[in-house]
């Protein structure tokens, strides 16, 4: 079976004719279907990933992911989704009174097809970009939808739960669309787990389009296990003095690439991301994080931070890109790898392209051990030493750790770390 046989068409059909998606959508769906073998893959350079199965055909279906309990803070306002299903929004009253919409994409589809059309795959990120964009506008399963108002300012984060069924085999092509419009704010914050032991593929992307003096902050804490093949695309559009910071911890187990950019469209927009990523086992897993300046006076700034366990794999790619005519604008990265095991194998790339002149770049980068005097000062005090190893650790990934907006997410991704460098540490 192929993408073009008539039988995948008329399952692809059917799923979409059940879900009741408009006529166009459908289309967008034909289109990128033709598309998706005869695109290219993405690029992450130093990084070859070539002969992953990261667009296989696997027949269409709908599925009803049994619910299961979801623990939940009250202080958050929650959004789960099991695979396809929808399982929960939890969302206080004040927010719906102010106009706030968050809904599952298919919902969206019917009650705000106009929003929809205007930016879904439309803005940040395009489906005929490569093969796997279009791979997920054909085949797009499952999704959220959130539209902030103009002006309103929301105290609360946004918690959205994302769980991979790999009780059943079926790729979960997962999109977060995230709408803030001029002067409004948002936290969100992302889990992306997994339940059941099928191999399966992930496909997940997020658009945010940050509107005119806007504030998002999105964090993302990924935790997919080593038996889900993983394609993370996450892009904002930034406007006239909108911010928007993304804080990321890549804590996956499987075979991962990434892609996380910022486009500073508008006149002193700015970007701020972090991120962090711990390999393990034979992992291998490819990162880029990218900043475009195209408006003048904006400030785009990476912070990677990178730890190696094992027989694994890590690449960073820290992309800054200033256009020409980005008169003013301010790129700055640091890529830091830390190595606990002299079988692994570490890079970081810082890649700085400038076409204009009156701007201000600079880049950081080292792939390095941990360092021995912090050690022997830590065990020289009665700490045994993978604890001190662990502590060194920490203190490496701090800045991103200090960047998530609750201290609740903040502990539930030190945990996360704290389980990923025990697994690890047992065979170093």
């Amino acid at each position: 079976m192929n993408f073009n046989d008539v039988e995948f068409i008329q399952d692809l059909k059917t799923m979409s004719d059940r879900r009741h998606e408009p006529q166009w959508f459908w289309e967008q769906r034909q289109k990128a279907l033709s598309q998706i073998s005869s695109l290219s893959l993405p690029e992450i350079p130093q990084f070859d990933f070539y002969d992953w199965q990261l667009a296989e055909v696997i027949k269409p279906q709908l599925h009803e992911s049994i619910s299961s309990k979801i623990s939940n803070d009250k202080s958050l306002n929650v959004i789960v989704q099991k695979g396809q299903t929808t399982i929960a929004i939890d969302l206080d009253q004040e927010i719906k009174n102010q106009g706030v919409i968050v809904t599952d994409i298919f919902t969206a589809l019917q009650k705000y097809p106009d929003l929809i059309k205007k930016y879904y795959l439309n803005q940040a990120i395009r489906a005929n970009e490569d093969r796997l964009t279009s791979y997920h506008c054909a085949l797009m399963n499952s999704g959220i939808f959130i539209y902030i108002p103009q002006h309103v300012k929301l105290k609360q984060p946004l918690m959205i739960k994302i769980i991979q069924d790999n009780t059943f085999k079926q790729p979960l092509i997962h999109h977060l669309l995230v709408v803030a419009a001029s002067a409004s704010q948002v936290t969100v914050i992302t889990q992306l787990t997994a339940q059941g032991d099928q191999k399966n593929l992930s496909n997940c992307m997020v658009e945010v389009i940050a509107q005119t003096d806007s504030k998002v902050h999105f964090s993302a804490i990924d935790e997919l296990p080593e038996s889900t093949m993983s394609y993370l695309n996450r892009r904002a559009v930034i406007g006239d003095r909108a911010q928007v910071e993304w804080s990321i911890g890549m804590l996956n187990s499987g075979p991962t690439i990434a892609d996380f950019a910022s486009e500073l469209e508008g006149r002193e927009a700015q970007s701020n991301a972090k991120v962090i990523a711990i390999s393990t086992g034979s992992q291998r897993a490819g990162i880029n994080t990218r900043v475009t300046n195209r408006g003048q006076r904006t400030i785009g700034n990476i912070v990677q931070r990178g730890i190696l366990l094992e027989q694994s794999q890590l690449t960073f790619n820290g992309i800054g890109h200033i256009i020409h005519g980005a008169h003013g604008a301010n790129a700055e990265q640091e890529n830091r790898v830390l190595m606990l095991s002299d079988q692994a194998r570490g890079d970081a790339n810082p890649i700085l392209l400038i076409d204009e002149n009156d701007v201000l770049a600079g880049h950081a980068a080292s792939v390095s051990q941990v360092d021995e005097e912090q050690m022997y000062y830590l065990m020289s005090r009665g700490i045994d030493a993978p604890t001190a190893q662990r502590l060194v650790i920490r203190g490496f990934l701090g800045p991103v750790i200090a960047g998530m907006p609750d201290n609740s997410i903040q502990r539930q991704l030190i945990d996360t770390i704290e389980r990923k460098l025990i697994n690890g540490q047992k065979y170093n």
